[in-house]
């Protein structure tokens, strides 16, 4: 009988993490917080034919690819099933179809070997990607998260609490990039697309700020940035002038971009906290991993940036906060199900 009461925490368990929220079907084991394997199969070329993902196109190709997801990552560490203490896999948010298909796999293999499941919030997942660089990293720290779904500035108090400082009130940065994408004409996904064109051009447009000015509470706001970036290619169109698109790229990256490592690094002053650490699939593009590098070393900090595969979605994240839940003892039911939107 599958009894969470009954189960022992051990100083450097085996970790099993799987990730299915999006288009991805990822594995990973880690020992403790090291990685001994990490595995993924993405179906993005396949989505990027419809120009983003189709969930129903993303849960074929999950129920397809988790089984041998698992058993590669198992292979790549020189393991059996039975070797593994604890299973752990995103529950939410994303994609409900796909979310339930690592979910349901992941509490399957969890009954099937009796040992802990835990499910993970893929957001705490992000920041605890952290860890996987410095594996002794150790809270307080503040936390730039920027993904397709989230968006903000945390105080991380504990491995299992933390602190929402600063959020969007609508689109999410990386929903930003995509979007932006569009509008320029770029494949799927967006955020490599929208970097790799702004390296040829310059911030010369004058776009607003993600960051809302005489707000109460400190937030950000990338519809109104995405709006302009709309308004000022059409407006350019209507007119019959020829737009340089790679300068659009450039200044709507910086307009994204800039508000966040801004805060970011004056929040950390604020908190008196000298640690800042970043995730979120966004954390992966090049200018905002320099500048928020250039910001920190300036401010006297140490910046811990997830090396930029931990960035975006993968099974070793997941596996990593899975760990911090483990060891607080905090397993999850088998009753646990899939939610397609969860609060930070």
């Amino acid at each position: 009988m599958y009894d969470i009461t009954k189960f022992k925490i051990k100083s450097e368990p085996l970790i099993l993490g799987i990730e299915s929220s999006c288009d991805e079907t990822a594995c990973a084991v880690l020992r403790g917080r090291k990685i001994v394997a990490n595995r993924i199969i993405s179906s993005a070329a396949e989505q990027a034919k419809y120009g983003g993902v189709v969930p129903e196109i993303a849960s074929r190709m999950h129920t397809e690819a988790v089984d041998e997801v698992v058993r590669l990552a198992l292979a790549d560490a020189g393991l059996v099933p039975s070797d593994i203490d604890c299973v752990a896999a995103t529950y939410g948010a994303g994609l409900l179809g796909a979310l339930l298909v690592g979910l349901s796999f992941a509490k399957a293999f969890a009954c099937a070997l009796n040992v802990p499941f835990i499910a993970v919030n893929h957001i705490r997942g992000h920041i605890a990607a952290a860890y996987l660089d410095k594996p002794d990293l150790k809270p307080p720290f503040i936390t730039l998260l920027a993904s397709g779904g989230h968006t903000a500035i945390l105080l991380t108090k504990s491995f299992t609490s933390f602190e929402v400082l600063a959020s969007t009130s609508d689109d999410a940065a990386g929903e930003a990039f995509d979007k932006c994408a569009r509008v320029l004409g770029l494949p799927y996904p967006g955020g490599p697309s929208v970097q790799k064109l702004a390296e040829c051009g310059s911030p010369v447009i004058a776009l607003p700020s993600a960051l809302v000015k005489n707000s109460v509470n400190l937030r950000f706001s990338y519809s109104g940035l995405k709006t302009a970036v709309i308004n000022a290619v059409h407006n350019a169109e209507q007119r019959g002038e020829r737009i340089n698109y790679a300068d659009v790229a450039a200044s709507f990256q910086r307009a994204a971009i800039d508000p966040l490592v801004k805060k970011t690094v004056e929040l950390a002053k604020k908190y008196g906290v000298g640690t800042v650490t970043a995730g979120g699939g966004v954390i992966a593009n090049g200018y905002l991993r320099q500048t928020l590098n250039e910001a920190c070393q300036k401010a006297g900090m140490e910046l811990v940036l997830p090396a930029k595969k931990y960035c975006t979605d993968n099974a070793a994240m997941i596996a990593s906060e899975g760990l911090n839940q483990y060891y607080a003892g905090n397993f999850s039911g088998l009753d646990v199900n899939a939610a397609a939107s969860i609060p930070l």
